[in-house]
């Protein structure tokens, strides 16, 4: 039996969603059930729903029975260390045998995790889960291409893509490419005592993105560099904690201390996916960028 955390997350449902592809069970653990219900998971015939909290060990028995593979998704909180190693802990006492860490790594080149603390945390808890004594694997990508879906309303509306990322290079991946291989290694197993990175295909900087946008909506888009300092009021204003805001601020100015990116594909290549470039990325999502459909 094989169990997805965060079943609920764009993560964690986009790995499901091969799962029901493929026509094959897997087990999701979910916090809330009704928040499933909402977004259709408990209509997949393939899904099975356990409710419990990662952080919780009493609530988890019932979602661990008979599991032997996990793939282990949080959201990235200020107590997702406590949380993720809370729910390690469970898995070893209820026999799971192999670990797969949803973990995440930057693309720049020289980027000091030390000075974001979720990249920092990620790699607090990847050594605690092999410290252990199960068998691990980390899946590590980098920025994920459905961030600039956040920036669709404004792209709409006034055909400005306005970031405080100056002229640096980011290399995103499609989540879909890291849905494809989590799927496999949690179906298939493997792998293991072997960590992944995942790029996109491209070393992109904003003035890329907004141009790839643009060509697929057929309208001028521009890329125009903002101040920190707007950003993070507009990411408050719209209801992001003060303790990720902060975080954020740590992980841009890592970034604008080191512009260029690299692009890394073996992992791709490992597991036989086809890399989607942005471009692709953007077609599939251009009624979104255009203000037609608010979600992906």
């Amino acid at each position: 039996m094989l169990l997805i955390t965060g079943g609920t997350g764009q993560n964690g449902r986009m790995t499901i969603d091969e799962f029901v592809r493929e026509g094959q069970h897997v087990r999701a653990l979910v916090r809330n059930l009704a928040k499933a219900s909402d977004i259709g998971l408990d209509r997949l015939a393939e899904v099975e729903l356990v409710e419990g909290d990662m952080g919780k060990p009493d609530t988890l028995d019932a979602a661990l029975d008979g599991i032997q593979r996990v793939l282990m998704i949080s959201s990235p909180t200020p107590n997702m260390f406590e949380t993720q190693c809370c729910f390690i802990d469970a898995c070893k006492r209820n026999g799971v045998r192999h670990i797969i860490k949803f973990s995440g790594a930057e693309s720049g080149i020289g980027f000091d995790p030390s000075k974001f603390r979720f990249t920092q945390m990620h790699e607090d808890i990847e050594d605690y889960l092999e410290r252990s004594g199960l068998a691990w694997t980390h899946i590590r990508p980098s920025q994920f291409m459905q961030v600039y879906l956040r920036e669709a309303p404004d792209i709409a509306a006034t055909g400005l893509l306005q970031l405080p990322f100056e002229n640096i290079e980011l290399s995103p991946v499609d989540v879909r490419d890291i849905a494809k291989v989590a799927h496999r290694l949690l179906h298939d197993g493997g792998h293991e005592s072997e960590s992944l990175n995942m790029t996109g295909p491209e070393a992109l900087t904003m003035d890329d993105i907004a141009a790839r946008i643009s060509n697929v909506i057929g309208r001028p888009v521009r890329y125009v560099a903002i101040a920190p300092e707007k950003r993070r009021e507009s990411l408050l204003a719209n209801g992001m904690p003060t303790s990720f805001a902060n975080a954020l601020d740590e992980q841009l100015a890592e970034r604008l201390k080191r512009p260029r990116s690299r692009v890394y594909l073996t992992t791709h290549e490992k597991f036989g996916v086809r890399p989607t470039t942005f471009a692709e990325f953007a077609e599939r999502n251009a009624d979104v960028f255009l203000g037609n459909r608010r979600t992906t």
